[in-house]
């Protein structure tokens, strides 16, 4: 099933729940309703329908009749807009304030001349007599201005009735939907004739994309035109599955969706199908979580018993089939990531299959990424953490672009890992020298998956490796160790932060010289601790004799695999000396 096809399903699921519009509608954000009598004067001052969240205030969604698409065009929106159209009033320059006006008011005259409703002739008088200066002289409130309104009869506000919503307003708007002369062709989606969508509904809340909505089809450019055609009809969607899809989209990528995840640059939306759709999502979150605060986002410690069942064991690398089969074969999952583009938006990628594969593919990635020893925190830390290790300063924005989506891409389908994950977290290494579990971890799956280096890239600490690249990182710990050892922790820049670039891509050039200053660390530690100091100096020995005879101990450079395994035995022998020391501290306390 195609991907604007699988939106469409999932539309018409939500509208038998009553959770999206209907055809022809759409979720905005509306702050304020001016409430009418019946001969068209304001009834009292306009209610303000934003609620306070923190420092402030935000605006409800509110079905609505959909919008216009406007580029450079002035285009009034029925029975409700900005301020700029419905009132003439704007906060800025407002160069085209009148010509706005005028076309709001001109279009529901036309279209209301007719109309025996109350709610609308009320709303149409309201127009007919209202002046942009009585704004001032009613001291309607500034920030009114620029935001959107709706309208009401005083009758029918408590009731939380708009004009739109009345069933008079609903008839005629389905009938201008369905009025002037629109080709017909067979839709790509349905595979039914019916009139095609010229222009596609807007998408919003994509992170970085245009606050106003961005388009995912869309033809602008003569370049685009095939045989004729214009705009939509290059792509014949009708307007019924292009308003279905979009409006499907907009659900998940609301901002408390539970539907949607933030991974780097890339906003991820997903949906099931089947019995079983809920759990699976729940569980989808929790695999990868999300840069999200959303309140009913997953939580391990308060979700329901059967989700944190199914999770824990996935997670310790059982069998979907065996501990839920009906996630397994009957619930059909999917996952599509986008990222902003100027007014378009590009697919980042997208996925589709039983949900028993998306759960086989996560667990590998997991085995990929075992390392150990590492904290409760870092084991379960989401993927948008580890992201952050490939930015500058550890700032989101900085994170670099693709990469997000393209990583997200592999561990859904279970394909190599992109090589840009491994050049960045080495080339932060070089730059912040920060050895982490989290960045070592990332360079092991990509060693395990892409160059099949089970052997060589070990979960934990392997005295028998004979990898260069690892033995070399372990060799510069120990040098590390011997320091710190000697000289205390409180110096002012360790080995580490003097020469871990150069000693990881370029070994000659620092090896001998870490070597040749250890021998005076050694000769110091000797008078504080000889037999520590005979310690060192035996690690260092079987290190050095795990290296080929053959070759040179310290070549004159290392490529990238074998500065991802020096990153590896760097961190293994480091947490070694760590865990040395916990044990010993733990022994005296014992003792004492």
């Amino acid at each position: 099933m195609s991907m604007l096809a699988s939106l469409v399903n999932a539309y018409d699921r939500m509208a038998a729940r009553g959770e999206v519009p209907p055809f022809g509608y759409s979720l905005e954000k509306i702050s304020f309703l001016i409430s009418l009598n019946e001969d068209g004067s304001p009834a009292c001052a306009p209610v303000d329908l934003r609620e306070q969240a923190g420092k402030r205030k935000v605006a409800p969604l509110m079905a609505v009749p959909r919008p216009e698409k406007r580029t450079v065009q002035i285009a009034p929106n029925f029975l409700w807009d900005k301020t700029s159209y419905v009132l003439g009033i704007t906060a800025g320059e407002g160069k085209r304030l009148k010509q706005e006006h005028a076309a709001f008011v001109e279009r529901h005259v036309d279209v209301l001349k007719d109309t025996d409703d109350p709610g609308l002739r009320a709303f149409l008088r309201f127009l007919e007599s209202w002046q942009p200066e009585d704004f001032e002289r009613l001291a309607w409130p500034e920030d009114m201005k620029d935001q959107n309104v709706v309208f009401a009869l005083e009758s029918d506000r408590l009731h939380n009735v708009r004009i739109h919503d009345r069933p008079a307003a609903r008839e005629l708007w389905a009938r201008l939907l369905s009025s002037g002369e629109k080709r017909q062709a067979v839709c790509l989606i349905s595979g039914a004739k019916a009139p095609v969508a010229r222009l596609h509904p807007a998408i919003k809340g994509v992170w970085g994309a245009q606050s106003s909505g961005a388009s995912l089809v869309s033809f602008n450019l003569d370049a685009f035109t095939s045989y004729g055609h214009e705009q939509g009809e290059n792509a014949p969607v009708s307007e019924a599955a292009a308003f279905a899809y979009t409006a499907a989209l907009n659900k998940f990528l609301e901002r408390d969706s539970r539907n949607r995840i933030q991974i780097g640059d890339a906003s991820v939306v997903f949906w099931a199908d089947g019995s079983g759709a809920d759990v699976a999502e729940s569980i989808f979150a929790a695999f990868f979580g999300g840069e999200t605060d959303a309140p009913d986002a997953v939580d391990e410690q308060s979700e329901a018993r059967k989700v944190g069942a199914v999770l824990k064991a996935i997670r310790e690398g059982r069998p979907i089939a065996e501990i839920a089969p009906d996630l397994a074969r009957g619930v059909r999952f999917h996952v599509l990531g986008l990222a902003p583009n100027a007014a378009r938006l590009v697919i980042r990628f997208w996925f589709e299959d039983d949900f028993g594969v998306l759960a086989r593919n996560y667990q590998r990635f997991l085995a990929d990424m075992r390392l150990e020893p590492r904290s409760e925190y870092e084991e379960n830390a989401p993927l948008w953490r580890y992201l952050l290790e490939t930015a500058a300063l550890g700032k989101r924005e900085n994170v670099p672009p693709n990469l997000a989506g393209n990583w997200l891409r592999s561990i859904l389908t279970g394909t190599p890992y992109p090589l840009t994950l491994m050049s960045t977290i080495l080339m932060r290494l070089r730059a912040d020298r920060g050895v982490n579990a989290l960045r070592v971890s990332m360079l092991k799956a990509v060693l395990v998956r892409n160059f099949n280096m089970e052997k060589e890239a070990p979960v934990a600490l392997d005295p028998d490796n004979r990898n260069k690249g690892y033995l070399l990182g372990r060799l510069f710990a120990v040098y590390e160790q011997i320091q710190s050892a000697a000289l205390g922790r409180s110096v002012n820049a360790t080995v580490k932060d003097k020469f871990y670039g150069a000693a990881s891509a370029q070994p000659r050039k620092v090896f001998a010289m870490l070597d040749s200053n250890s021998a005076h660390h050694l000769s110091k530690l000797g008078k504080q601790s000889p037999g520590y100091r005979v310690n060192l100096e035996k690690m260092v020995a079987q290190i050095m004799d795990l290296m080929s005879p053959e070759e040179d101990p310290f070549p004159a450079f290392l490529s990238a695999e074998e500065q991802a395994l020096f990153a590896l035995g760097y961190y293994h022998q480091r947490s070694e000396f760590f865990k040395s020391k916990a044990n010993q501290e733990s022994t005296d306390e014992e003792a004492a």
